[in-house]
């Protein structure tokens, strides 16, 4: 959490005592008004930064939950190539509830579409190249299975892309683009 506002309201203080008593356009109050603005922007900054990552978090958790089901061993392509088909139609269910609940001639509604948009950015995905931990080396599998759900942890693990037509390529994390 940031801390230039309290800093700068215990130097204002401890220079005029009450803060509350400061004129409108002081500089003291100006300090206070750029102190909290930069606050703002920081708290603004760090939860867009969140946002993005909040992806590929729950694409490693959710490869790490197969690992754990396989008992913590590698995985095989002919293995993996379902995971990746049921991650990317995860969402195929609620989008087609949706679909059936809204009335004829009715715009769809806006989870709908944040859903379409997911399900055909994932198609996409898989069919230039999955991004993904390494699910077929034994010592990234051993990290996989260790994490915690720590983004700075997801660095240490080596990523793949795997496209539709089986080939794998070592990747970068985290992704440039799209995550």
């Amino acid at each position: 959490m940031p801390k230039s506002l309290e800093k700068t309201r215990k130097k204002i203080a401890k220079k005029k005592g009450n803060i509350s008593a400061l004129h409108e356009n002081s500089r003291d109050s100006q300090r206070l008004r750029r102190a909290l603005m930069r606050d703002d922007k920081l708290v603004k900054v760090a939860s867009l930064r969140r946002r993005n990552d909040q992806p590929l978090i729950e694409r490693a958790a959710y490869f790490q939950e197969a690992i754990r089901k396989n008992d913590g061993l590698p995985l095989e392509m002919e293995t993996i190539r379902p995971l990746i088909d049921a991650f990317v139609h995860q969402n195929d269910e609620e989008f087609s509830k949706l679909k059936k609940e809204r009335r004829a001639g009715r715009p769809a509604s806006t989870r709908e579409d944040l859903l379409r948009m997911k399900i055909a950015a994932d198609e996409k995905e898989r069919e230039n190249g999955f991004y993904l931990p390494d699910l077929t080396d034994t010592d990234n599998v051993v990290l996989l299975n260790k994490w915690e759900g720590a983004w700075s942890y997801l660095s240490t693990l080596k990523w793949v892309r795997i496209s539709s037509s089986g080939q794998v390529q070592q990747a970068k994390f985290p992704p440039k683009g799209e995550s």
